[in-house]
């Protein structure tokens, strides 16, 4: 027999990612590509959604206030941290659901190195039995062992069988928000020479009260091109944004852009009225509400829920913030959940979160 009529053999090297029914309780992941952030990455993060806070875009504005020189973007992290969970996490994603108990560690700098790992909390089969909701703890560690992102987050991931048997459920307690004590403020951090011109704002801790609103006036076209790059910047592999041959064949017909997108251009929007806010210093829930897709614009509006002084610090305090993201609808008029308790139908993220800002005392 001639090697070109030779029937090919199957392989099993290749990694088709974990489907729902492939996951348990306690499972551990160590993901592989660890990644080595540099000055390129922050000026693609910046190209990709025009993020303007000064502590990330100034060696001389963060010298000022007592750090080395200028850390990368909170969500540049965020981005790069579960990117790295994805081949194991979400690869088969139908969604990314929400976050809890996020909290951001030691700063960022350009020649850091990033890994991750993640352990599996809880599980939770659909009705519909194609698909089921995974809960992890996912931790971001730089080459020094030192923790720079630890999480929860749940995403529905298809079944490969519907009729796979599959663990009994697990639903995880999570806290319904981090305590501003225990945000970290980096160490070295003095805000005596925090330049507000230079930052862009007068506006203080003490400026902002409980219940304020704030709409940040712009919006951000979302392109494809520019989620799918940001999918591959981030070496976020999951089908659902990437393939869109395979998109057609969803409910969607389309592929979903990446909420984690979405999410950094609320930040970048925000700093119309919180250009202060030097750091997002936790996630205390947040949900991907509906999804968007390329040609979508993004607007945002937040609410202050709490602001909260920190242990022996008089420099600086902490915001808590809503922050709501809504596509092709500016949000002049607060779009938001409704009496009956259901979302507006052009809002696509709503976000709970704390904020550093320097205060009046420093």
């Amino acid at each position: 027999m001639s090697p070109t009529s030779m029937s090919p053999k199957s392989t099993s090297k290749t990694n088709n990612g974990n489907f729902f029914e492939d996951f348990r309780v306690g499972q551990e992941f160590h993901h592989a590509t660890p990644r080595t952030l540099t000055e390129a990455d922050a000026a693609l993060n910046v190209a990709l959604y025009g993020s303007r806070f000064a502590i990330n875009s100034s060696d001389e504005f963060a010298r000022a206030i007592g750090l080395p020189r200028a850390p990368l973007d909170d969500m540049l992290v965020f981005h790069v941290v579960i990117g790295k969970t994805v081949p194991d996490i979400s690869l088969n994603a139908v969604a990314n659901l929400g976050y809890a108990e996020f909290r951001w560690g030691v700063p960022v700098y350009p020649g850091d190195t990033l890994s991750s790992k993640s352990t599996v909390l809880g599980l939770r089969e659909n009705s519909n039995k194609t698909s089921g909701v995974v809960w992890v703890r996912s931790t971001g560690v730089n080459q020094k062992g030192e923790m720079v992102l630890d999480y929860v987050r749940w995403v529905m991931v298809h079944k490969r069988d519907p009729q796979a048997p599959v663990q009994a459920t697990v639903v995880p307690k999570t806290a319904p928000a981090v305590k501003p004590e225990d945000l970290v403020v980096p160490a070295g951090l003095s805000l005596a020479g925090y330049d507000d011109g230079a930052a862009g704002s007068s506006h203080r801790w003490e400026d902002y009260a409980p219940g304020e609103r704030i709409d940040h006036v712009s919006g951000i076209t979302l392109e494809d091109s520019d989620h799918m790059f940001s999918t591959r910047l981030y070496q976020n592999t999951a089908r659902v944004h990437f393939d869109a041959f395979a998109g057609k064949q969803t409910r969607f017909g389309r592929r979903l852009a990446y909420g984690g997108h979405v999410i950094s251009l609320m930040r970048a929007l925000s700093f119309n009225g919180l250009a202060n806010g030097f750091r997002v210093a936790a996630f205390n829930a947040g949900s991907h509400v509906a999804p968007t897709f390329g040609g979508d614009t993004i607007y945002a509006w937040s609410e202050v829920l709490e602001t909260a002084p920190l242990p022996g610090r008089e420099d600086v305090g902490a915001l808590r913030m809503r922050s709501i993201a809504a596509k092709d609808c500016p949000c002049g008029e607060w779009p938001g959940k409704g009496a009956d308790g259901k979302y507006h139908p052009a809002v696509v993220l709503d976000l709970d979160y704390w904020l550093l800002m320097p205060r009046r005392k420093a």
